[in-house]
């Protein structure tokens, strides 16, 4: 993969489909990596197409210290302007939609538009947040000092990811995240967290980028979150049947459609078809 690096920090991504093409940035969720989008990737082949290994996952590591989501942010941008990648569209899930949502609000002069699949803005009280780190600090314990593929086998077993089952393989995407190193992804958790992410509730009306939001029809509590958020945007709305939290895997023709709608809306002259 190559790598870009500025400071002491690695980030390694990856990129497809066609230099001509709209520009999108794919940032996955937690335990995740970047080629988690390649097979939306390979479906967008009239796009050009960069996902990232975020800080903690895959091959990407950051120099000591937490993980800044801010500072996360502006190397993303660091990383687009060395790849001439500007403007282009945000697609970020769960985890990556909170960052593509960090991102779109403190650098909106950069980003043609932003979709969000199973994502949220954060929790909306300290109150909220203060419980949440708290779980998230005993989860980071958890992966810590658990033997590696057992929690991940656990965590992946929560009825949010019901939709697994429904991979073409199960087996080989948990095979996957067993790459990933423990010690990071509970750094990564203790700095990009739900609980440790200043809440941008308010921040969304004031967003002016065209905004998508995706979620699957049987992820109840994120279907409410994002029915909530719609209000305070001018938001489109898609919600995905017989589909879980893992939209981009669960429906994968249904959420190439969706980025297709999505990048055509926040670019017209974008030359790709539904």
């Amino acid at each position: 993969m190559p790598v870009f690096e500025w400071g002491q920090h690695k980030l390694y991504y990856e990129q497809s489909g066609s230099q001509e093409g709209s520009r999108l940035l794919f940032l996955h969720g937690f335990l995740g990596r970047g080629d988690d989008f390649r097979p939306v990737g390979d479906a967008l082949a009239d796009f050009c197409c960069l996902a990232v290994d975020l800080p903690g996952h895959g091959q990407t590591l950051m120099g000591k210290g937490p993980y800044d989501m801010l500072e996360i942010s502006e190397g993303l941008v660091q990383l687009l302007k060395s790849l001439d990648y500007l403007p282009c569209s945000l697609v970020g899930y769960s985890m990556g939609g909170r960052l593509a949502l960090l991102m779109a609000y403190h650098f909106p002069q950069y980003f043609s538009g932003i979709l969000l699949a199973s994502a949220s803005p954060g929790l909306e009280t300290e109150a909220e947040r203060s419980r949440r780190r708290r779980q998230d600090e005993a989860l980071a314990i958890e992966i810590e000092t658990s033997t590696w593929p057992e929690f991940v086998r656990r965590w992946y077993a929560q009825p949010l990811f019901s939709g697994l089952q429904s991979l073409r393989d199960p087996e080989a995407f948990l095979q996957k995240r067993f790459e990933n190193c423990p010690a990071e992804l509970a750094r990564s958790l203790r700095s990009m967290g739900t609980g440790t992410q200043p809440s941008l509730w308010d921040a969304l009306p004031h967003i002016c980028l065209p905004i998508t939001l995706v979620v699957g029809a049987l992820d109840a509590k994120f279907l409410a979150l994002n029915q909530r958020m719609l209000k305070r945007t001018t938001a489109q709305l898609w919600v995905i049947p017989n589909c879980g939290h893992m939209v981009h895997l669960e429906a994968i023709a249904e959420f190439v459609k969706i980025v297709r709608h999505s990048a055509l809306r926040s670019s017209p002259s974008a030359l790709s078809q539904e």
